[in-house]
């Protein structure tokens, strides 16, 4: 070997969903970071999806990332795939995330005789089967790493038995550059209106906030607009027009599909709203408290951990639309105190939800990882 030759890099495939949501993001955040003069070789593999948009991979191609599509239709063809490009590009570290891509990922990584095991979880809250939970528990001691997106996701882990010696957190964060300029648009001369972020799918509460919506027009007389940024599940946005139509909303709601301007869209409203059933840690609420908007999130776990009620933010509970009218009303009639809110929000998700600090939190646990010993248990069951 030439003695001036550079050492190999250390090769790391994520693993997640193609339906491009939060879990996604992240593991797009950490491929890109990887692609840009990181310390490894990554790759991006995407479970396709009924609406998985291609134009998005085909994006993300061309920004020069390795993304590799495995088919989604079956769990067999899922495990099937991933072995097989295990087994080509040869990864030293799996990363797998989200349900049930971490239980897919992982099984086709011990198959093929990956080295190093991680299992990133996003949310609180899963459709756990007894034979699907004892998939996770399996995979768990076979596993390097458990990741939780925050500490509410770590303890939900915990208490669905994964081992406590391999279970942490890394709280996700965003990036600050594009919410910089959001001092530049003072509260009071934003547009008083709502944002909600989030993709259609049984996760998310569209409906819920729809008809708190309705109830503040009804009680209080305000309509203040309303648009909903995301894709997702054509079946859950057709039940929101619908009931949009029920409530005659019609014209105070906007559906805008995937937006490429929702920083910009964040910084000229003055609320960013989140309805939904659970959460790992919301991007949408940290990226609305980074725009300085006023935030409002239902009470679950994955929003209260990172929501101080009527410091950073406003809890509002679950499925409520009454409870939902009336926060919405008690902040658009206080402009002060909501400005005063936004402003502590700002503060804290640029302090605390960080971009820079997520990456560098997981670069460490990578590299460590890398540099030791397959453990007993993840050997025995390797190839």
């Amino acid at each position: 070997m030439n003695a001036d030759a550079q050492p190999a890099r250390a090769r790391i495939l994520h693993v997640v969903t193609g339906g491009f949501s939060g879990a996604t993001q992240v593991a797009l955040d950490l491929v890109r970071a990887g692609a840009d003069g990181g310390r490894f070789d990554v790759m991006l593999a995407l479970r396709r999806k009924r609406h998985t948009p291609m134009d998005r991979v085909a994006q993300l191609r061309e920004e020069g990332l390795q993304v590799a599509l495995v088919p989604g239709w079956s769990h067999v063809a899922t495990v099937m795939a991933l072995r097989a490009l295990c087994r080509r590009w040869q990864p030293d570290l799996l990363v797998a995330h989200g349900f049930p891509e971490h239980l897919l990922a992982r099984w086709a990584g011990l198959w093929a005789g990956v080295p190093h095991l991680v299992h990133v979880e996003h949310n609180s809250r899963e459709r756990y089967s007894r034979w699907r939970l004892w998939q996770a528990r399996r995979l768990a001691v076979r596993s390097d790493a458990i990741v939780g997106c925050s500490d509410g996701v770590r303890e939900s882990l915990l208490n669905l038995g994964m081992p406590a010696d391999r279970t942490i957190a890394i709280p996700n964060g965003i990036r600050i550059a594009p919410f910089e300029a959001a001092t530049a648009h003072p509260f009071a001369s934003r547009v008083p209106g709502l944002v909600m972020a989030a993709r259609f799918a049984g996760q998310k509460d569209h409906l819920t906030l729809l008809r708190g919506l309705a109830l503040l027009r009804d009680r209080h007389g305000m309509t203040p607009p309303l648009l909903l940024a995301g894709g997702g599940s054509a079946r859950h946005r057709d039940a929101a027009v619908r009931l949009c139509q029920e409530l005659g909303l019609q014209g105070q709601v906007q559906f805008l599909g995937h937006c490429a301007t929702l920083p910009q869209l964040l910084m000229t409203h003055r609320f960013a709203v989140l309805s939904t059933h659970y959460e790992g840690m919301p991007l949408s609420l940290v990226e609305g408290m980074a725009a300085g908007c006023a935030v409002l999130g239902s009470d679950v776990p994955g929003v209260r951990e990172m929501l101080r009620d009527g410091d950073t933010g406003r809890l509002v509970p679950h499925e409520d639309p009454g409870a939902w009218a009336e926060g919405l009303a008690a902040l658009l009639r206080d402009t002060d105190g909501a400005a005063a809110m936004a402003e502590r929000g700002r503060v804290e998700a640029t302090s605390r939800f960080r971009h820079d600090q997520m990456l560098a939190a997981y670069e460490s646990l990578f590299e460590r990882l890398i540099a030791t010993e397959r453990s007993p248990s993840i050997a025995a069951s390797g190839r």
